[in-house]
């Protein structure tokens, strides 16, 4: 084995020789993409994940580096007491029968133990594997045949009882952990029966596999879902992880040993472990946990009590912001209503003209952000965040400009699971209102195959690109090209300053039984902001006459399994009520045939998305309201809340048909 500058070394911060970009074997290494010479930041000396944290702890050793709740107070490691924490779970992890290759699954809401757990089998040459919370036992007991996983990690009872179904069924499966409450099982493990075990094990064992570790060999796996079959498990190594977190780091400028998160986001994807784990370990930063309820309404209370100075979401946290300021602004008088308008109009243009490249600073504006706007940023929590950053699908345009308009700038990230995490990211001073920004220093972007206008698919290149999947070499190779490139599937552009633009989907783009190529995503997210009670709106119209529309209304959710109740909110209540056609339930309204009044306003909204379509064909003709919404657990929408268009095409077919007969 070598080290990364070429000579013998032994430890995690060697390279192991390799022939080939990609792998489909979780013993399998790859060339590392560092090229010879190049930008200073392409060339930097790779380093691996126990190297990354090893020296986190070195330069940051008391800042506070993780906090959580415990009996109402919070509770902080710092950085030093992070790698000892480590060091203990990751003996325990071998003590038990983790075999070097072989997984460590994690199945649980994000906490202290989800981090040491991912990061100690790393640690004892072990890979980590987040399974998600909403998975059920047969896609768990997937998750773990794939990934060889001798330990599995659960959160609690709930968690437990998956498990407990399918372990029969897993014959490399050495011990089970739980880490939250106490087990009911006597062979199931508690975390302080790990951290006893892990503080009487010798360091002998752990030093020899730190030895072996390699920076191009599989350390992280993360499972991404497609519209056919199981999950693939994407192979990420110590190269893709830390390096892209440096090069956000870079892009971002953030102040090492200043900065305050808060981990809510599922740690089981990608964006978050890049963001929540390496991101804030780079910067030094304190990463505080937010309760198990965040996404249901609580992480208002966590942002009030932390503010942090970093905050990533993902377009529904902002969506239900949006909501709530609606609802506040509603209630408002006629002169609050005027000085907010006449606030947001002068504080919109401040924010436009810096995306333009005007730096000016109104005494209009300033007034704005210092006696309105600052107390609204201090009510959510957000008065000492510098950066607001959205990912994992498009946050709408409106969206954009009503948070701009507050003072409140977001701006999108793109990437996959396959490029581990971040690829591109908007800064005020790179962006626009319909760009994801542009391509992060360090990483590289081309498109495929351009036609006149400019338009082809995104394909990026960088050390951040995975190594394939586990045991798929054919979609690996569907994947990545010869060359090294990755091709994303998404459809889009470059413009002449750098910023890159997403225009549709290769599978996804509808093409109607004319000829015209329609674009959905962008159609759904106008019908979904003329109509604000709809929320997931689903186009049809592939190789059809016209387009149509599936809709579903905003309903409450199970806070057990997330899965939408016929039960509606209180904002759809509320627009139902004001038409004169109330009700309290789905059934309700669809009973006898949604009334004629609602039909007419859902069609007014349509009526009005269709002023904006760019031809006949990309107007909407035709809409059904469908007796429940789209949710994970019921399989319509994927981890991230990306819709499975062929789930819902199969599962809705007999609506659709009657929508064309």
């Amino acid at each position: 084995m070598v080290s990364s500058s070429g000579g013998i070394l032994a430890g995690p911060d060697q390279v192991n020789p390799a022939e080939s970009d990609i792998t489909t074997d979780l013993e399998g290494c790859v060339r590392l993409r560092v090229p010879e010479s190049g930008k200073s930041i392409e060339t930097l000396p790779p380093i691996s994940v126990p190297g990354y944290v090893k020296r986190a702890a070195e330069i940051f050793p008391d800042q506070i580096a993780l906090s959580w709740k415990q009996e109402q107070e919070w509770k902080h490691f710092t950085y030093r007491q992070y790698l000892e924490e480590i060091r203990t779970v990751a003996k325990a992890f071998i003590h038990l029968g983790l075999k070097p290759r072989h997984s460590v699954c994690i199945l649980g809401y994000n906490s202290v133990e989800w981090f040491l757990s991912d990061l100690a089998a790393i640690f004892a040459g072990g890979i980590a594997a987040g399974i998600y919370t909403t998975n059920s036992p047969s896609a768990c007991q997937h998750s773990a045949e794939v990934s060889k996983a001798n330990i599995i990690v659960v959160e609690d009872e709930q968690q437990l009882q998956k498990i407990l179904q399918i372990r029969a069924n897993l014959p490399q499966l050495k011990a089970v952990i739980q880490y939250s409450g106490t087990p009911s099982e006597s062979d199931v493990i508690s975390w302080k029966e790990i951290l006893e075990i892990g503080r009487n094990c010798s360091d002998g064992p752990l030093e020899e596999r730190l030895s072996k570790i390699c920076i191009n060999e599989c350390c992280t796996l993360v499972f991404t879902s497609g519209t056919i079959g199981n999950p693939k498990a994407v192979m990420l190594s110590h190269d893709n992880l830390t390096y892209d977190a440096t090069v956000i780091m870079e892009r971002l400028r953030l102040a090492r040993g200043e900065e305050t998160l808060i981990s809510y986001l599922p740690l089981s994807h990608v964006a978050a472990q890049v963001v929540d784990i390496y991101l804030s370990m780079n910067a030094g930063a304190a990463v505080y946990f937010a309760d198990k309820d965040a996404l249901k309404g609580t992480l208002v209370n966590t942002l009030k009590e932390v503010r942090p100075t970093k905050f990533l979401g993902v377009p529904r946290v902002y969506e239900k912001i949006y909501e709530k300021m609606q609802q506040i602004a509603a209630q408002n008088g006629f002169i609050k209503k005027a000085i907010a308008s006449w606030a947001k109009e002068y504080t919109l243009q401040h924010h436009l003209n810096l995306i333009n490249g005007i730096h000016s600073k109104s005494w209009a504006y300033s007034l704005a952000s210092s006696i309105i706007f600052n107390k609204i940023k201090e009510a959510l929590g957000f008065e000492r965040c510098t950066f607001f950053c959205s990912a994992a699908a498009p946050l709408a345009t409106d969206i954009k400009r009503y948070f701009l308009s507050i003072d409140i700038p977001v701006m999108e990230c793109f990437g996959m699971s396959e490029a581990s995490g971040g690829h591109t990211l908007a800064t005020e001073s790179a962006n626009n209102l319909s760009s994801i920004g542009m391509t992060i220093p360090g990483l590289k972007t081309k498109i495929l195959n351009p036609e006149s206008n400019g338009h082809g698919e995104i394909c990026m290149y960088g050390r951040h690109i995975f190594m394939g999947y586990v045991n798929e070499l054919e979609k690996t190779r569907e994947t990545i090209d010869d060359e090294g490139w990755l091709h994303t599937g998404d459809l889009g552009y470059v413009d002449e300053k750098g910023l890159v633009y997403i225009t549709g989907r290769l599978k996804e783009l509808l093409i109607t039984a004319g000829g015209e190529n329609v674009p959905p995503v962008p159609i759904e997210q106008n019908v979904k902001l003329e109509l604000p009670f709809v929320n997931n709106a689903f186009l049809i119209g592939d190789k059809r006459k016209y387009l149509s529309l599936l809709i579903s209304l905003k309903c409450e959710v199970d806070p057990s399994n997330g899965t939408p109740t016929d039960e509606l909110q209180p904002l759809t209540q509320e627009v139902l009520k004001s038409l004169g056609c109330p009700a309290s339930t789905v059934t309700e309204v669809l009973k006898n045939g949604p009334d004629p009044k609602l039909l007419a306003f859902i069609k007014a909204g349509i009526d009005r998305c269709n002023e904006k379509a760019t031809s006949r064909a990309q107007k909407i003709q035709k809409f059904a309201i469908l007796p429940v919404d789209f949710s994970i657990a019921t399989g319509e929408l994927g981890p991230t809340m990306k819709v499975k268009r062929r789930v819902v095409e199969t599962k809705y077919s007999d609506i659709i048909e009657s929508l064309y007969n």
